[in-house]
């Protein structure tokens, strides 16, 4: 059975909760594994436009909710700086790429899925 379209209301950050979980035995997360899925998550939320609302990994599986911002409501000029913020300043957009990369990236919500 397929699942119920999202609620998208234009214009408006929508809310997520994303959970992930292991079917395997055990307790497959262990302390270093949880550190590097909490600074993937701070990192990639600096690149996207997102807010971590909030986040608890355990041992077996993690949760995690997210406002996804619309990608209408920034600028080229906020889209640059976090992707120099990100990729450091070597890897800066050159004329004419943000549009190409507003099309082939998903950086925010996209209100027309």
């Amino acid at each position: 059975m397929p699942r119920t379209s999202r609620l998208l209301i234009p214009d408006q950050a929508t809310v997520y909760h994303v959970m992930s979980r292991t079917a395997l035995e055990g307790l497959p997360l262990g302390d270093a594994e949880k550190d590097y899925l909490t600074t993937l998550i701070k990192q990639l939320s600096r690149l996207y436009f997102t807010e971590v609302l909030g986040f608890c990994c355990m041992g077996n599986h993690f949760h995690l909710l997210v406002r996804m911002l619309p990608e209408d409501n920034f600028s080229d000029a906020e889209l640059q700086q976090r992707h120099e913020l990100f990729f450091g300043e070597e890897k800066r957009f050159s004329e004419g790429h943000i549009p190409f990369y507003r099309l082939k990236e998903r950086i925010g919500d996209r209100q027309n899925m």
